[in-house]
């Protein structure tokens, strides 16, 4: 049996087959980038047509090359908490809000939830900008059109694909309108976003699977029998395909965006243990959570640097960046894309300090990155005060993957803790596999985890 693994991302959207055990074949990936709009005003956008074209482009690309004739499972790793509004005729009513946007402001009538802590502790969020309960209310208010319905981008996308396309429970999790323990939207949560039930996507059941629509099964014969998974919160994803499945073992991911999760057994309507009020916690799958915090700035700060300063690349970059010493580069607040929840700051709010006329630009790059990992040494301390610490960290993602100088920064930033650098920079694929058949358990195992000074795979591009 094959597997096709779909990765719906912020910065791409990709396709992979992987084997029976979840590893990817040889030259069986197919990826189309993704044009990310943003403005000065906090916009953070994606084109939901435009985004589908690209996804179907993969599928043709991995159907030509004759690499989907054995797939009978299609698990989807994507993006949390993006939200287009739909119209009555089934169209996006206008852009899709990724996590990125920090536009969406609380109604000046609204005093939020009655009470805070409770309402955390029950849906693992904040009555916060990037969740439904702030974004909805502001996307009507600026839509121009009667929205018939919401929808997160994973749930259009496969709307336009199969037979039928339900919100699985991890991506429910990520819009802030779910109780984790019930398993049903929340109803002080859809009260403040000014929803109702039927106009949210239907929750899809334990083992849920779909089907390719008769059209699509045309288009991609090899894919007409194919199961298709619900999908799963490309951070809880990333998690497993970094076989960090437990309370011991702590994933720190650095992609678009960076995170600090930490993933646990907790089954539907059993007791959750107390969230600790600075981290937010999602559901995996009906059995488990992600608890953890994440920050806007990762990859694509490191992107905006190259791009702005005119950096060197590849080895000539490692071998600026090695002249620096560890905790070297420039004071530095990373917040460029603003905070993530529950942190307030809005875009534009990155600074970097203590310049002087021979500063160098590597040394700017440095200080950024330096940022990143002080970020994340923070909350991984909170983190850790809700287990026996210290926790091992594991080292993922496709940033963590290039560049050897930023893995050694977070080892000297996380010690004395054991950390280690998962090799696969296609963790959130592989995740996804693993959750849809059921296969949790065995992340250790498939992990392909190593040093951090070890050089990144040959997979790497």
């Amino acid at each position: 049996m094959s597997i096709l693994a779909l990765d719906l991302g912020t910065s791409s959207v990709r396709g992979l087959v992987l084997d029976g055990d979840a590893r990817p074949l040889p030259g069986a990936l197919a990826r189309r980038g993704v044009v990310l709009t943003v403005g000065d005003d906090g916009a953070g956008t994606l084109d939901a047509r435009g985004y589908l074209a690209g996804l179907a482009e993969c599928l043709d690309e991995l159907s030509e090359q004759g690499r989907l004739r054995e797939v009978e499972l299609v698990a989807v790793s994507a993006q949390w908490h993006s939200v287009v509004p739909i119209g009555v005729d089934g169209e996006p009513l206008g852009p899709v809000l990724t996590w990125l946007d920090t536009r969406p402001e609380s109604p000046a009538t609204q005093a939020g939830p009655a009470d805070p802590d409770a309402f955390h502790q029950r849906t693992g969020t904040w009555w916060h900008r990037c969740y439904w309960s702030m974004r909805l209310p502001w996307l009507r208010a600026h839509c121009g059109s009667r929205v018939a319905r919401f929808a997160g981008l994973v749930e259009f996308v496969l709307g336009q694909l199969l037979t039928e396309a339900p919100m699985s429970i991890s991506q429910a999790s990520g819009t802030g309108l779910l109780d984790l323990r019930t398993l049903d939207w929340d109803a002080e949560s859809c009260a403040l976003a000014g929803t109702r039930v039927e106009e949210l996507s239907e929750l899809a059941p334990r083992h849920w699977q779909g089907r390719l629509r008769v059209d699509h099964a045309r288009r991609w014969p090899a894919l007409a029998r194919a199961r298709w998974a619900a999908p799963v919160g490309d951070g809880a994803a990333s998690n497993v395909g970094s076989g960090c499945v437990d309370h011991t073992r702590a994933a720190v991911t650095v992609g678009t965006s960076s995170a600090v999760r930490l993933l646990q057994r907790m089954p539907a309507h059993a007791d959750l243990t107390p969230l600790p009020r600075q981290l937010w916690r999602y559901r995996v799958d009906h059995d488990h959570v992600v608890t953890g915090a994440a920050y806007s700035s990762g990859g694509n700060l490191f992107a905006w640097a190259s791009r702005e300063l005119r950096l060197p690349t590849g080895a000539a970059l490692e071998a600026a960046l090695a002249q620096v010493p560890a905790g070297g580069g420039r004071p530095a607040n990373v917040r460029f894309g603003g905070d993530r929840p529950p942190g307030s700051h809005r875009a534009g709010s990155g600074e970097l300090r203590g310049l002087g006329f021979g500063t160098t630009a590597v040394e700017m790059l440095a200080g950024l990155m330096h940022g990143v990992c002080e970020l994340v040494v923070d909350d991984l301390a909170v983190l850790e005060s809700t287990v026996a610490p210290p926790v091992d960290v594991i080292l993922g993602g496709g940033a963590m993957a290039a560049s050897p100088w930023w893995r050694g920064a977070f080892a000297a930033v996380l010690a004395p803790r054991r950390v280690g650098f998962e090799r696969d920079p296609e963790i959130g694929a592989t995740g996804a596999a693993l959750v849809a058949t059921g296969r949790i358990a065995d992340a250790v195992a498939l992990a392909d985890i190593g040093r951090t000074d070890d050089q990144a795979s040959a997979t790497t591009t």
